[in-house]
């Protein structure tokens, strides 16, 4: 078990009687990790100690991830209702501004919380966010979009349909996170990617899981901001990200080697090192 699993879990609870569990550990400025799809608040293991060191964190799972039991109640859930999630907990928490560290639909959710209320954030750092829309701004993105949404997408919800919620998570994995090596392929990855399917589940019942953002807002966002990707992810991951870099000109793009779309846990040592550097530049550099 990790030095972060070991943490004791403390509970907040925000508008509408959700519960978030949370873990924190460190002191200073404020860093919030925000898991990816089929993530929760352990998802950062890799990360913990590196980062405790030099900031206050805070690690927690969003809305539907262990061991969190909201209910779902809608059919439009999105990364609209996971942001303001996201809002009221740096309330609660007195943490705004935060550095905000996410991957996938976590950096999705980051995004959209920096968009929606940018003085609450000081710094991100987004691995592959899934804004889909804009995939199709790249060489050969629509094809990767459509190809993703017919292949992955429709038979992973057709799979949560019919109760075979194993299939739908392997389904997932492997189109999300590609079938090559990486954390998603070991048995801890897959064990937690069963725990949180309902997460997955709660996004594939909906009308628009991947709205687009605005982007007039993503020209003018000036915090500082990090876009990682990985050096082997998929094409559907890649065009998306390259065209959010053309929207966010003042962002840093960097490829982190030998890694998929799970960059922080297929190779921690290259995005802790990136990421503490860019953070030592922009924030820690400024206290």
């Amino acid at each position: 078990m990790s030095a972060l699993e070991q943490r004791p879990l403390q509970r907040a609870v925000i508008a509408g009687g959700i519960d978030i569990h949370y873990a924190e550990e460190g002191s200073g400025s404020t860093l919030v990790f925000v898991h990816g799809g089929m993530g929760d608040w352990s998802s950062w293991a890799p990360q913990w100690a590196a980062f405790t060191s030099h900031f206050r964190c805070i690690t927690y799972s969003r809305r539907y991830s262990s061991p969190n039991q909201n209910t779902i109640e809608s059919r439009s859930h999105s990364v609209i209702a996971e942001a303001e999630d996201l809002s009221a907990l740096l309330d609660q928490w007195q943490a705004a501004p935060a550095v905000l560290i996410g991957t996938s639909y976590g950096a999705f959710t980051a995004l959209q919380l920096a968009l929606a209320h940018p003085g609450k954030v000081r710094a991100l750092a987004l691995t592959e966010p899934p804004v889909l829309p804009f995939a199709d701004r790249s060489e050969g993105g629509r094809d990767a979009r459509l190809r993703f949404q017919r292949e992955v997408m429709d038979p992973a919800a057709e799979a949560f349909a019919a109760g075979e919620r194993e299939s739908a998570v392997r389904l997932l994995t492997e189109g999300i996170n590609g079938s090559g090596p990486g954390e998603s392929s070991t048995p801890a990855g897959r064990e937690r990617r069963l725990r949180n399917a309902e997460a997955m589940r709660a996004l594939l019942i909906s009308s628009e899981p991947f709205p687009s953002l605005d982007e007039e807002a993503l020209r003018h966002f000036d915090a500082p901001t990090l876009l990682l990707y990985g050096e082997r992810t998929l094409e559907v991951h890649r065009a998306t990200t390259m065209a959010l870099s053309r929207l966010m000109p003042q962002a840093q793009l960097l490829q982190v080697p030998d890694s998929g779309h799970g960059v922080h846990r297929d190779n921690p040592a290259a995005f802790n090192s990136v990421v503490l550097d860019f953070l030592q530049r922009h924030v820690l550099g400024c206290r």
